[in-house]
């Protein structure tokens, strides 16, 4: 089943759009909350468009996904219950649920050691908005809350637009063509990760 390709293709039209800067702002501001569709997969065509604005393009998604991951992190803490019945709708709750458990265990041994899982979640390319979530349900500390973040999703951005950066068409196109290997073996680890803490535990 092919997954990851076709959001691929519809964010390279994104990327084309006179105000791409401002979809991308949107993009990755919304994804940290609710929507399925990740950032970086607008990132590597507009810095493939202008490569010499590869740290501008990270950093304004990094910082609207910061504001969108603060944002799930408070409708995680004070409106989950409420939300259980949609979030169970839309297929969510399942893997929060699971992360929530994960996340109470690790918390209650150590708030920076939520840090760490944290970070690993940022890098990888699965939908931001399970972990803030999670985090806010949890009450992970904010000041980990928002360094994992920073670290985790920081590195991602960077690292991809900076790759693409020095890498050029060649590197978009290797994206393009085994974008939907990576986004399967993503969530492949994931779900290894999430199976490691409930063993941990």
């Amino acid at each position: 089943m092919r997954l990851f390709k076709p959001l691929y293709e519809k964010a390279l039209a994104w990327a084309a759009h006179p105000r791409a800067e401002a979809l991308l702002a949107g993009l990755s501001f919304i994804e940290a909350i609710i929507f399925p569709v990740m950032p970086e997969v607008m990132l590597a065509p507009m810095t493939l468009a202008r490569p010499a604005r590869w740290a501008r393009f990270a950093t304004v998604s990094l910082i609207f996904s910061l504001i969108g991951a603060v944002v799930g992190y408070f409708l995680g803490h004070f409106a989950f219950e409420a939300l259980r019945p949609l979030l169970d709708y839309l297929g969510w709750l399942p893997k929060i649920d699971a992360l929530v458990i994960s996340l109470k265990a690790t918390v209650a041994n150590s708030a920076w050691t939520a840090f760490w899982l944290l970070v690993v979640a940022g890098f990888m390319p699965v939908p931001l908005k399970i972990f803030t979530w999670a985090s806010g349900i949890v009450g992970v500390p904010m000041v980990a809350f928002i360094a994992s973040m920073v670290v985790g999703r920081g590195k991602r951005v960077y690292l991809l637009t900076g790759l693409i950066r020095l890498g050029g068409p060649r590197a978009e196109a290797a994206l393009h063509k085994y974008i939907e290997w990576i986004g399967w073996a993503a969530v492949v680890v994931f779900i290894a990760l999430v199976a490691w803490l409930k063993l941990r535990h």
